[in-house]
């Protein structure tokens, strides 16, 4: 900092070089409110046919009926909770996956125009 310049937080942050397209922000914000709501309605559905079905032995404590303040009795409100958040966990990682590969496919290459290309050497042959 120079003598004469003053402080400033703005001044000293500089502009990144790529700009954020809209659509993106988009896209991400439908996932936050979609994904968690999808993960809610499958959990509900996963949780009354395991009932019916029997596929896994649930414990007590898990299926008991909890009161909320808003909402009211909530019938295996703990078993839905915890499908609800391994759900979300595997859509989360599926929509990453799916990215992923989309992005590898069409996205920028890896080296940039100012890049130099990679050295490509032959490996040594040892001598006994």
């Amino acid at each position: 900092m120079a003598k004469y310049d003053k402080y400033s937080a703005r001044s000293r942050m500089q502009e990144r070089p790529w700009k954020i397209h809209p659509i993106w922000r988009g896209i991400g914000c439908i996932m936050l409110l979609v994904i968690p709501v999808m993960a809610y309605a499958g959990a509900v559905l996963l949780v009354q046919a395991n009932a019916e079905q029997g596929w896994l032995p649930m414990p007590r404590e898990l299926t008991q009926t909890v009161v909320l303040p808003i909402l009211g009795p909530m019938k295996q409100f703990y078993a839905i909770a915890i499908v609800t958040v391994l759900l979300i966990i595997i859509g989360f990682g599926l929509f990453t996956l799916f990215y992923s590969l989309v992005y590898s496919m069409i996205g920028p290459p890896q080296l940039g125009p100012l890049d130099a290309p990679p050295v490509r050497t032959s490996p040594r042959k040892r001598t006994k």
